[in-house]
């Protein structure tokens, strides 16, 4: 086990590494100059040199990039160009927000995708089965932001049941913090659910048809025995690996659901670096993530180990 996941370290080490080379140079191609967002209307040649000196944009683009790794190994993700922060507390500030929300969401897709996809393949081309693909189906194809209005317009206009939007610290009020993460949960985890559950109906399939589900079958075990314990279990591989890339990309900001709620996480902050040119608080955001998709998957490669014990060697 020990050897398995020191390999998936040494490999995601250089990936990491080329991220950040791709998430720099990619930057750069962005139109616009920061210097000149900085410098007022007046654009003072003096003033654009001194900003120009202190962000280091007047250096080649390798000596930026060392610059910039350099300060990212520490910590330090450079200073944010419009508000004159530092990236990294600015970073800290929306990762509860997101993160309560991601969290959220994903319970709601592991509480209807995982049952909901082994109901689909025990009882396969039954009623059931076919709800499940039509609810599957239509959590695909339903766009976040119009699912999202409608909930506001049913549950917050007509209902009067949650808040429309906005965003409560738990620290404040843990009522309104729940209150105001339902709705937004609920449109992002039914996507994910979806998701989920197709693909745990496939695995489930799969592994109902194996020889070692026949052979617990002809003992006389019972069928939820069967159905949870052994065929489950092996089917949990893949569901493992959607689940942490669908982590992932929760964590990175739904920019579109965090917009129709208003919910100030990581999608508003990227939205607001992009028309601000403030590339600093991009390249911050984009490592973050993507050091989020890199240790969550090493976490799944972990549970792999713990689900398959082949895996251990």
């Amino acid at each position: 086990m020990s050897a398995f996941l020191l390999r998936r370290l040494a490999i995601s080490i250089p990936t990491l590494l080329i991220v950040t080379m791709l998430v720099f140079g990619l930057q750069q191609l962005l139109p616009g100059d920061p210097a000149l967002a900085l410098s007022g209307e007046e654009r003072d040649p003096a003033v654009l040199a001194a900003i120009r000196a202190e962000y280091h944009l007047d250096r080649p683009v390798p000596v930026q990039y060392a610059f910039w790794l350099g300060g990212a190994l520490h910590g330090d993700l450079g200073i944010s160009l419009k508000s004159n922060q530092p990236v990294t507390e600015l970073v800290l500030a929306k990762l509860p927000v997101t993160a309560e929300l991601a969290g959220f969401a994903m319970l709601v897709a592991l509480a209807i995708g995982i049952p909901a996809g082994v109901i689909s393949a025990v009882k396969r081309d039954s009623v059931w089965d076919h709800i499940a693909n039509v609810i599957g189906l239509s959590g695909l194809s339903i766009p976040h932001f119009w699912l999202g209005i409608m909930l506001i317009l049913l549950v917050s206009v007509q209902w009067g049941l949650l808040p429309p939007g906005g965003f409560v610290s738990p620290a404040d009020s843990l009522t309104d913090n729940l209150a105001g993460m339902i709705m937004p949960a609920l449109v992002l985890g039914g996507g994910v659910a979806a998701m989920m559950m197709r693909h745990t109906r496939s695995a489930m399939l799969g592994t109902l048809r194996s020889d070692y589900v026949r052979t617990a079958r002809a003992k006389g075990l019972l069928e939820r025995t069967v159905v949870i314990k052994h065929a489950l279990r092996n089917a949990l591989i893949p569901i493992v690996t959607l689940g942490a890339l669908a982590l992932g990309e929760l964590l990175s900001g739904a920019v579109l659901t965090e917009s129709v709620f208003n919910i100030p996480g990581f999608g508003k902050l990227v939205v607001d670096a992009v028309f601000n040119r403030d590339y600093a608080v991009v390249q911050g955001v984009v490592l973050f993530t993507a050091s989020a998709y890199i240790l969550l998957n090493l976490c799944a490669d972990m549970a792999y180990c713990l689900i398959n014990p082949r895996m251990r060697g």
